[in-house]
């Protein structure tokens, strides 16, 4: 759940004008209440700039209902502990609408904190078919899906270029380039988002879905980690710091110092969400020109990105419910969606964008992204997601810095999820 950093821009100009994309009458079928004024909308730090420029057109065209944002840390981790906090006040909560990661959907409908949505109010039809399920719990909808996202390989295109080689499709292709022609150029060989945050969930549940496993069943009602495929993609990882190819100073990264590394040019390959590309990509940096991006490699093709992204929620206890519904609908408008993607670098829901020839050119990795996205497989999805998170994160970590082995990893996170009260 990546935004970029917009406090105190949130209501500036950045020269692009929006206007609204909702009739004045569009939230009158809100099931859950008529009422209507000011929001608060919370998200976690926003990374390119972009959403105080959407808020803003907002706001000129909806006096009444001017929304005020509330920027919460960078870090997923904390954003999900400062919403909760929040969201436990009850109707003291200050926020109305929420910018969830997509794997919070369950825990917040499941503990009450957010109200369910009439699906006939937004044109999910019109979205990227996986991202719908990110936003239902027990059937119902109760968020609707606002930015999408999956992991990408991103690569020096001009070294493999020099190389004669082509970007790596198999885990076996990236661990021989990363080990032999990374050193040639003194870059290091891969890195992902190895810090114990959920970033490293994320990466952990890549390799262990690339390699054709699964952490829990589908309701998350059974832990399923325990099983070959989990132990050659966590092997995978682990293998990477002890012989060198995946630096130790990765066990550190999370998606911005990773981003910096690749962008620096410190690295020949790099995990990360097609923000980076982006950002590695703008004028200036060191290696503008000179990127290229694949879906994330498997053990025998291409692998398995987890789904990212977020979803917009209505708090239970928003103060004015009709004009939360008439917000998320604003923002996942395609006039706006474009926006997120041209102004935010951020992937959008809509699906029709994917294939615009105008953004293909400007955004040359989205047919790529596309079929990364419709690829993709969720998080495990639980109630208690937080508490499966951190045992993943920090079995995994142990794994990779080497305090266990890959099997003795799987054996301890099998059992450390299956005793998670209440999953």
């Amino acid at each position: 759940m990546r935004w970029t950093r917009a406090a105190g821009r949130c209501l500036l100009v950045l020269g692009v004008v929006l206007t609204g994309c909702v009739s004045s009458d569009e939230g009158e079928r809100d099931g859950a209440g008529a009422g209507r004024g000011p929001l608060t909308l919370a998200t976690a730090g926003d990374l390119t700039g972009y959403l105080g420029t959407v808020l803003d057109g907002w706001n000129r065209t909806h006096p009444g209902e001017r929304v005020t944002l509330v920027e919460l840390p960078d870090s997923a981790d904390e954003t999900h502990a400062q919403m909760v906090t929040d969201l436990r006040g009850g109707d003291r909560s200050r926020f109305d609408v929420l910018n969830i990661d997509v794997n919070w959907t369950s825990e917040f409908a499941a503990a009450g904190w957010i109200r369910p949505l009439d699906e006939d109010r937004f044109p999910l039809k019109s979205f990227l078919k996986p991202v719908v399920e990110t936003a239902k719990f027990d059937g119902r909808l109760y968020a609707v899906p606002y930015v999408t996202n999956a992991g990408l390989l991103l690569y020096r295109k001009d070294i493999l270029a020099k190389e004669g080689v082509p970007p790596p499709a198999t885990w076996a292709q990236l661990e021989h380039d990363a080990k032999t022609i990374a050193p040639k150029y003194g870059l290091d060989g891969y890195a992902g988002q190895f810090l114990p945050y959920e970033g490293l969930t994320v990466n952990a549940a890549e390799a262990v879905y690339s390699a054709g496993g699964t952490i829990l069943g589908d309701e998350g009602d059974r832990v399923t980690v325990n099983s070959a495929a989990a132990r050659e993609g966590i092997g995978f990882l682990a293998r990477g710091v002890r012989e060198g190819w995946i630096p130790r100073a990765a066990l550190s990264y999370k998606e911005e110092e990773s981003k910096q590394a690749f962008q620096d040019g410190r690295l020949l390959f790099l995990r990360n969400w097609p923000y980076a590309y982006a950002v590695a990509s703008a004028p200036g940096s060191p290696v503008a020109g000179k990127i290229g991006a694949v879906r994330l490699p498997g053990p025998g093709g291409p692998g398995t990105s987890v789904l990212g992204g977020s979803d917009l929620a209505v708090a239970a206890h928003a103060r004015h419910p009709a004009s939360a519904a008439r917000l998320i609908a604003y923002l996942t408008s395609e006039q706006v969606q474009r926006q997120v993607l041209t102004l935010g670098a951020l992937p959008p829901v809509r699906a029709a964008l994917y294939t615009d020839a105008d953004l293909i050119r400007r955004f040359p990795y989205l047919p790529t992204l596309r079929s990364s996205v419709l690829s993709a497989a969720p998080r495990p999805k639980s109630p208690r997601y937080d508490q499966v998170s951190l045992v993943v994160q920090a079995v995994v970590h142990d794994a990779m810095t080497g305090h266990e082995s890959s099997d003795a990893a799987v054996g301890r996170l099998a059992k450390e999820l299956a005793a998670i009260p209440g999953r």
